[in-house]
């Protein structure tokens, strides 16, 4: 079967989507399918082109098998609605470029975000007349609105249609989070052609042991290292972990808050925590020294804006639950993040922007360290149950199937 798969993230990009795609897609080629990928330059999480990239029209390579076809497309280094449309709209205009030249797919998946992966997997299908299906990593309807982008609210109606627009011929929809169907039965689509397709945790195994990760970042002991790992954009809201260590430090509470990763906010972040000597920030790292930075710290952070709800399931939640370490979630109320880490008995959850309440849930996995273990046992208990790469890409391979309308294929993984 030649399966198209349309996403604007995927390697070398190592955080994010795009390890997530690019694994999707190479298990497909191990079960024998004839995998193509149309997909962006690589950007993410920096949100400028990596170093090295060329910009050309569209471009050719073969990663692992699969067939990867690269369309250009602007990079906005900060975020706005009329360059997030600009974003979207030039790989959109590429990318169906690209599949328009290639031979007809037997089934194809547009991942989300971004939207255009959704709108050119629905113009494909129709153009080849074969079935389509769209994987929500996000909905960009309720982040439009709530991303605290500029303009963003603007186009949240905009974004709304099209994505009703996109799912309303699709012969499946998957979800990585269960808090995501509501939204897309609000736009049509039948409970039972949405399925779940979880992400699930990469195994990295750690280069450094915890007590020569610390040594090497000068995290001394006596002081309580708080990880928040990964994107630092709008919808994390990183500026309530800024405020929680302005109190931490006229507190004189010994905790240390570590903001390791890029984004289009990072500078900005940065720049708020001036003169903060409790905020340290470090750049993307190797994938075997983000897993070191993970297993050493005491405390694994989320941070997310008190409107991102049920928006997205940030993806650092399963390497999190893999690390054995206590999660601290400082998020809004019943929404996906919060419902997750509930649901993993693997950490503690605050109200977002409430910094006093993060810091006192901090003093109390300062004092508890029976808890803290707890909570690290159990979430790498929920990781091997819940979010493995076995159980997750049999979730991708029936999600496959529905789209072809076809039965199950057995293979090794689901064997």
């Amino acid at each position: 079967m030649h399966v198209l798969i349309a996403g604007i993230n995927y390697r070398p990009e190592v955080t994010g989507i795009g390890p997530y795609t690019a694994g999707f897609a190479e298990h497909l080629v191990r079960r024998g399918e004839d995998v193509t990928v149309i997909t962006g330059l690589p950007h993410f999480p920096a949100w400028q082109l990596a170093h090295g990239t060329r910009r050309r029209l569209w471009s050719r390579e073969w990663i692992a098998g699969v067939n990867v076809i690269r369309a250009a497309h602007y990079v906005p280094a900060t975020q706005s609605a009329l360059r997030r449309g600009a974003y979207e709209a030039t790989f959109g205009i590429t990318g169906l470029l690209a599949a328009l030249s290639l031979r007809r797919p037997d089934a194809i998946v547009g991942v989300v975000p971004s939207l255009s992966g959704s709108v050119l997997a629905r113009v494909a299908a129709g153009r080849f007349d074969c079935p389509y299906g769209i994987l929500f990593q996000d909905l960009m309807g309720p982040a439009a609105e709530h991303s605290g982008v500029p303009g963003g609210g603007r186009v949240a109606r905009l974004t709304r249609a099209t994505e009703a627009w996109a799912v309303a011929k699709a012969a499946a929809v998957a979800v990585v989070g269960d808090a995501f169907a509501p939204y897309l039965q609000g736009l049509g689509v039948a409970p039972g052609a949405i399925h779940r397709v979880a992400n699930w945790t990469r195994a990295i195994v750690p280069s450094l042991s915890a007590p020569e990760t610390r040594a090497r970042f000068g995290w001394e002991d006596g002081r309580q290292v708080v990880l928040h790992a990964g994107n630092m954009g709008f919808k994390q809201g990183l500026e309530q972990v800024v405020e929680a260590a302005r109190i931490a430090a006229a507190c004189d509470d010994p905790v240390r808050f570590v903001l390791a990763g890029g984004g289009n906010r990072a500078e900005a972040i940065r720049k708020a925590a001036s003169g903060l000597s409790n905020v340290e920030f470090l750049g993307v790292q190797p994938d075997e020294i983000h897993a070191s930075l993970l297993a050493a710290a005491d405390v694994l952070l989320l941070s997310e804006r008190p409107s991102q709800m049920a928006m997205s399931l940030p993806s650092k939640l399963t390497s999190y639950f893999a690390a054995g370490r206590p999660i601290l979630a400082a998020v809004p109320a019943g929404g996906a993040s919060s419902v997750e880490v509930q649901r993993s008995e693997a950490g503690l959850v605050v109200v977002a922007c409430r910094p006093d309440d993060l810091l006192d849930a901090l003093r109390r996995l300062r004092s508890d360290p029976a808890l803290a273990s707890r909570l690290g046992a159990a979430g790498q208990t929920y990781a091997s149950t819940n979010t493995s790469a076995t159980g997750s890409l049999a979730q991708a391979e029936r999600f496959v199937d529905a789209i072809a309308g076809r039965s199950p294929v057995p293979s090794e993984e689901t064997a």
